[in-house]
Parts: C-alpha cells; sequence; structure tokens
C-alpha cells in the first residue's frame, strides 16, 4: 500500500494563478478578462413581489462594492472578504438590474397560491405564475440571468427537499420521487427560453441573517454564479501544463423518468479545457434483470461519445488529443467497446476510463482532524483511494460538518500514471460555479450529474434541452 499527498491544484486566472477562486479573482481577475469578445455588462431580470424585488435592487447594488470579510484569526483563508463587481479590477464587470428589467409578482397571487390545498395544484400555479414573468423577460428585455425572488411563505408552501440530511453521495444513477418539484420544473419550463434561471429564497437577501452565510461568502457565490450564467464566461480555468496535448473530460451518468415509466437515460457532461460544461441527453437503456446497474450498449457508448466529441469540436474547432471518461459504476465489456471505437473513429489518441465511486475505506491520522485533502492511497494497480474532502492546508480547518468520505477510483484503462488521474480529479472537484469554496467532493463531470438529471427528469421526449451548464446550476 502506497500513501501520497496530491499539492492543491492551481487555477489560472487574468494576469496570475492562485489554488483558491476567491483570492485568485481578487488579487488577477477573472481569466476570461483577457477575452476580446466578452461584454463587461451583466444584465439581470428580476421576478418576485415588490418587496422582493426591492431587496434584489439592494443586493445587487450592495455587490458592486467591497464587503469586508468575517475572518477567524486561526483560518484567515476561509472567510475573505469580496472586493465588489465593477470595473478595472476582480470580475471587471458591472452587474445591472433596474425596475424595467423587473416583473412584480402581486401578493394577493401570492396567498391565492398558498391557500390552494393540493400540493400539486399549488406547486403548478406557482410555476405557471412565474414562467409567465420569465418568459416576458426573455423576449422583451435585454436580460442575461434572470433571478427568481421567491417570498418566504411561498417558498413554504411549494420548496420541499427531497434530499435527507448527510453527506454528499454519488449514484449510479438519479433517483428522486415523483413529487412535482418546484425549483426543478421551472427550470425545465423556461429552458427553451434561452435564458438561465438564478432561484433564491427571499430571505437570503437579507444582510447577515443568523443562520446564514456572512454577506461577502453570499456574495462571492452570488456573482461568481450569475457572472458564469451570463456567458459564455470563464471566472477561471486549471491550470495548464504546455507540454501535454488537449485534453477534455467526460461524465456519463443516467437518470430515471419521474413517472418511473422510462427506464434510465444516458447522460453526458463534456468539459473542455476552459471548464465550459456541453450537456447531451441520450437515448433510454434498458437493464438487466440480473444487474440493476445501468448499462449503455456498445452502439450506445458510439454514439453518446461521439455526439459529445463532435459538440467539443464545435466549439474549440478541433477534436481533443486525450479523453478521460468518468462513470460513478464499473463499465461493462459493451461500454469500453462503444468508447474506444469512438475515440479511434475520431483519431483520439489516447482514451482513459475511470470508475469513481464512494469508498467504504477510512483513513485516520493523529489528531482530532480527518486527513488532508489530496490524499492518496494505493491499494493495488487499479484501485486506489482519495480524499477530496478533509483537512485543507490552506484553510487551515476541515469545513464539513461529517466525518469525510473518500472517493475510490478504479482505472480501467489509462496511459497516465494513478497519481495524474488522481491529481485531475482533485482539480476537476474546483470547476463548480455554485460555490467559490474550493475544497468541493465530486469532480464536475459527475457532481452535476445530480442537478441535470433532476431538471432533464421535467423535459418531454420533444423538447431540446439546453447544452450550457450555467442552464442546470
Amino acid at each position: 500500500m502506497k500513501l501520497e499527498h496530491i499539492a492543491e491544484p492551481r487555477l489560472q486566472f487574468a494576469n496570475g494563478d492562485h489554488v483558491c477562486p476567491r483570492r485568485g479573482i481578487a488579487a488577477f481577475g477573472a481569466f476570461d478578462r483577457s477575452m476580446g469578445t466578452r461584454r463587461s455588462d451583466v444584465i439581470l431580470g428580476g421576478v418576485g413581489s415588490a418587496t422582493c424585488n426591492e431587496a434584489l435592487s439592494r443586493w445587487v447594488t450592495k455587490c458592486s462594492a467591497e464587503i469586508p470579510g468575517d475572518p477567524d484569526a486561526n483560518q484567515p483563508n476561509l472567510r475573505i472578504g469580496f472586493p465588489g463587481v465593477n470595473l478595472g479590477h476582480g470580475f471587471d464587470a458591472v452587474l445591472k438590474f433596474s425596475a424595467d428589467l423587473a416583473r412584480t409578482i402581486k401578493k394577493s397571487e401570492i396567498d391565492e397560491i398558498v391557500a390552494i390545498a393540493d400540493r400539486w395544484d399549488r406547486v403548478t400555479k406557482a410555476i405557471d405564475l412565474y414562467y409567465e414573468h420569465i418568459k416576458f423577460l426573455a423576449q422583451n428585455r435585454p436580460v442575461d440571468v434572470i433571478v427568481c425572488v421567491i417570498p418566504d411563505a411561498l417558498f413554504k408552501a411549494v420548496a420541499t427537499n427531497t434530499r435527507g440530511a448527510g453527506e454528499e453521495t454519488l449514484d449510479a444513477s438519479v433517483e428522486v420521487t415523483s413529487e412535482l418539484n418546484f425549483r426543478r420544473a421551472l427550470k425545465a419550463r423556461a429552458m427553451h427560453l434561452g435564458k438561465p434561471l438564478q432561484l433564491m429564497r427571499a430571505g437570503s437577501l437579507e444582510s447577515n441573517k443568523r443562520g446564514q452565510q456572512d454577506d461577502a461568502t453570499k456574495a462571492w457565490n452570488f456573482c461568481t454564479a450569475v457572472y458564469y450564467k451570463a456567458g459564455p464566461r470563464v471566472p477561471w480555468k486549471l491550470e495548464a501544463d504546455e507540454h501535454r496535448p488537449t485534453s477534455c473530460a467526460v461524465g456519463i451518468a443516467f437518470y430515471r423518468s419521474r413517472d418511473r415509466q422510462v427506464l434510465n437515460t444516458s447522460l453526458a457532461q463534456i468539459f473542455d479545457e476552459l471548464g465550459n460544461g456541453l450537456i447531451l441527453r441520450g437515448t433510454p437503456i434498458d437493464m438487466s434483470r440480473d444487474d440493476r446497474v445501468p448499462h449503455l450498449t456498445a452502439n450506445q457508448a458510439y454514439d453518446l461519445l461521439t455526439a459529445a466529441l463532435n459538440e467539443y469540436r464545435v466549439a474549440l474547432r478541433a477534436y481533443p488529443a486525450r479523453i478521460v471518461v468518468h462513470k460513478s459504476s464499473n463499465f461493462s465489456p459493451d461500454e469500453i467497446d462503444g468508447l474506444t471505437r469512438a475515440a479511434r473513429d475520431l483519431r483520439i489518441d489516447t482514451v482513459d476510463l475511470v470508475t469513481v465511486m464512494d469508498s467504504k475505506l477510512r483513513l485516520f491520522r493523529d489528531g482530532l482532524y480527518p486527513p488532508y485533502r489530496g490524499t492518496r492511497v494505493e491499494i493495488d494497480e487499479s484501485r486506489h483511494i482519495l480524499y477530496t474532502r478533509g483537512s485543507v492546508w490552506y484553510y487551515q480547518t476541515y469545513t464539513g460538518l461529517y466525518i469525510p468520505q473518500p472517493l475510490e477510483l478504479r482505472i480501467v484503462r489509462s496511459e497516465e500514471s494513478p497519481s495524474f488521474i488522481a491529481k485531475e480529479i482533485l482539480g476537476l472537484t474546483k470547476m463548480n460555479w455554485n460555490n467559490t469554496q474550493f475544497d468541493g467532493k465530486y469532480p464536475v463531470t459527475l457532481g452535476c450529474a445530480r442537478k441535470v438529471g433532476e431538471i432533464m427528469k421535467y423535459l418531454e421526449d420533444g423538447d431540446t434541452p439546453q447544452i450550457r451548464y450555467g442552464f442546470y446550476m
């Protein structure tokens, strides 16, 4: 058994690099500041009650100026100040929101929905109400992102957390209840309009509210998310090795229809070297009675990867020299055959196949804190344990609430070393623009699968899904 610690992958920004997205943007600027086609305006639309829209306006104004952090003497890097969204530094952008970009929902309309006894009808009416205003803004105002603020009374009436408390887990197939979910169904309903949504609870716009994140942390996460969604924008990218050939990462996942009448449908998520996510829906698949884990046929694997790589080629005007495919369950012989044939036919030199799953093993170290993020243990040549959550040297603490569960990496085939594969996965955990705290658990290739699958469930067969990841965040 071999053990090593992988150094925290560095991120590239406009004028420098750093391990932390917040420090990097504040000191060196968002990566895409140097792109000639980039627009500096981020125009927000707003949908909510009059009180909600006023609160959103105040919040956007607050985010345009510096917000002091809430530093701890023992963890000075965990909660740093927010530099403000304005020209000349940081994001080098301007958030724009005004009365003519807002649509007001009447209090009487909210009261009427809250009073509906049947939950399905209640959620359906709320979706219809918000969709009407989203559609107007998307079709009649030059907005980049539409922020939907949910009044607390309505939130309590329509929101349901279908996931129990506890540590995040990685499933072979996205399974959620058939219950109508307001957030997911609204995003699916409005997807064809071509404007990403940002949903917020009204209470989260209150300043330094007890039980919430401090204002600086909220500003970091909100502004980074809408900046990315307003895309194509690149807040940061993984530091590139100029001596290595171009590479892209692909995640393959599955989701089941809400009524469970349709078996699992395949889903491909491909991320280029800038971290831009492209989402593709595959075809329904059958499952063997003897194996309840979904698998692709050889032809389905071939078609799915070919379609994903063709989207990559359209975006970057060339195929990558290498691809790495991540899957949260073991690769079947048919899947291996289909994926390798697709890569060979597209003249891609290198194909690496890696299963990424939650591990049942745990490591312990002296003291009160768990192993360091980046700890890799080699069980044998093809099986490895990787801690992506754990004590973080940069933060000088462990930020989680539970004993962290490491990942198990099963390297099916690879031209790269296990250390390189693990470092690559560690780096991909930092490519989540919904959260600027960089110690995420899963690589974005698989970590976004649940979000995408949960929204895809609400699309009809004839609907065309958006391919940009920003529509599913």
